[in-house]
């Protein structure tokens, strides 16, 4: 089945929102509708191509095989963990505390 005939519900879209933890409108439904519609319209569009003979890449932004790595890996100077929460507005047990931002 083509992607391209599919539309997005409102229930499914309404679903999305709950995972990414949003709260939409009515008027921010239609327009999400309408954003993952293009993209899945895009996808199907990509999956039309034959990538049969495309090598696969390792790394796109370097030449280099599968475990080449950009640089060395140094142990170089640090913090050391009371230093590095001295200016934290709170602290504790070895940790920055910051305030809960999700809530289910």
């Amino acid at each position: 089945m083509s992607l391209l005939a599919v539309k997005i519900s409102e229930k499914e879209v309404r679903y999305i929102a709950e995972l990414a933890n949003l709260r939409l409108g009515d008027e921010e439904l239609g327009k999400y509708a309408g954003d993952l519609e293009e993209i899945l319209t895009y996808v199907e569009k990509l999956n039309e191509l034959d990538t049969a003979n495309v090598e696969p890449m390792a790394q796109v932004i370097y030449p280099g095989g599968e475990t080449a790595t950009l640089r060395d890996d140094v142990v170089g100077l640090s913090f050391s963990q009371d230093l590095a929460l001295e200016p934290a507005p709170k602290a504790g047990a070895g940790h920055f505390k910051v305030p809960r931002v999700i809530e289910r």
